[in-house]
């Protein structure tokens, strides 16, 4: 192990303490809304039940899951859902809701750089969904997990937060985050979550930028052929400070004279 590796692996751990810690916070909160999900709500905003398609009878992995609502909501749909983060406290509960919904997803305690060694096999769709790759120091890696996971011709869905939506310091508005990956991370300590801003809870976290140009490039370097692009002018979530609401579960950071993307989608098929 290089001394990259160790030093990640120390970030990874202070990481998924903290994430740890956001679990039993987020659960009881407004913004994930548990309750209402156990009695049917559906997770996945429009964004994803526009744009998906079909996932009935399809095997799909879901990466950095958190408590595994979304995984859920698509085995509701039909999905045979496996999901994966690497907070242990995240897939104890998201193994709760499975067994209150008497559904039949698989939940794993995993770094996504890890999850080919968990021999899952090979799936129809791989997806990820918003405030995931931040957490990720390497692409390269990713996109490689993500290639080996799938069969050919199948599907790798993203949407995510746009790169340049996270240059801003949503307080500020000023920009204060690189849009190039610097290979070190910005190291942050934080009072309460997006899902409870109210909290006191403190929380350190460690986060990298990546680029359209990075993301894009380790898709094609193994072999995924981009089919959909498109960048989205709102937010699903009010998950930033300063965010004004456009309409129903849509929500613009807005800057003077300026209009921003917010979500970074991309379709991409296994070669």
């Amino acid at each position: 192990m290089t001394d990259n590796r160790i030093l990640d692996q120390t970030y990874f751990d202070e990481n998924i303490e903290s994430w740890d810690k956001r679990v039993s916070i987020h659960e009881k909160s407004a913004f994930y809304d548990v309750d209402g999900f156990l009695k049917g709500l559906n997770s996945l905003t429009e964004i994803e039940q526009t744009e998906l398609g079909d996932v009935s009878e399809k095997r799909l992995l879901h990466l950095q899951c958190h408590f595994g609502m979304d995984t859920l909501s698509l085995a509701r749909l039909g999905a045979h859902g496996v999901g994966i983060d690497f907070s242990r406290e995240a897939i104890l509960k998201a193994r709760q809701l499975n067994e209150q919904l008497k559904l039949n997803c698989s939940f794993y305690e995993s770094n996504v750089y890890d999850v080919l060694s968990l021999g899952l096999g090979l799936f129809d769709i791989v997806f990820t969904s918003y405030g995931t790759i931040c957490w990720l120091p390497d692409l390269d890696q990713w996109a490689y997990v993500i290639s080996k996971s799938l069969h050919k011709n199948g599907m790798f869905y993203f949407a995510d937060f746009h790169p340049l939506l996270y240059l801003f310091d949503f307080n500020s508005k000023e920009i204060k985050y690189s849009y190039y990956n610097l290979n070190k991370p910005y190291t942050e300590i934080d009072t309460g979550t997006y899902a409870d801003t109210k909290n006191q809870s403190i929380f350190k976290s460690h986060s990298w930028s990546h680029s359209i140009d990075e993301i894009i490039s380790v898709l094609l370097k193994y072999k995924l052929e981009i089919k959909e692009f498109r960048e989205i002018d709102y937010s699903p979530y009010n998950c930033f400070p300063n965010m004004n609401q456009i309409g129903k579960n849509r929500f613009r950071f807005e800057i003077e004279h300026t209009r921003l993307p917010h979500v970074l989608l991309i379709k991409a098929y296994k070669k």
